[in-house]
């Protein structure tokens, strides 16, 4: 069996992600997916609601409801 040399060896990194997606669920049981890519702000429960109601205002979140917002990955 031959020896593997150095140069023959993988290294794998886990890269940090470059934004956040969460799933929104609203009272008539729709669902809608929200990304953030401000990391702190994704770490933030009161910034994410914020977001979503501002992606609401602007029309890229479905209008209604929110009853629960998740971090999906």
């Amino acid at each position: 069996m031959a020896k593997l040399g150095a140069e023959a060896m993988y290294t794998f990194r886990k890269t940090p992600a470059k934004s956040v997606m969460f799933v929104v669920d609203y009272d008539d049981a729709r669902r809608a997916y929200l990304w953030i890519d401000d990391l702190e702000k994704a770490a933030n429960a009161r910034s994410v609601e914020l977001t979503a109601r501002a992606r609401q205002e602007q029309g890229t979140l479905p209008e209604g409801t929110i009853t629960s917002i998740r971090r999906v990955r």
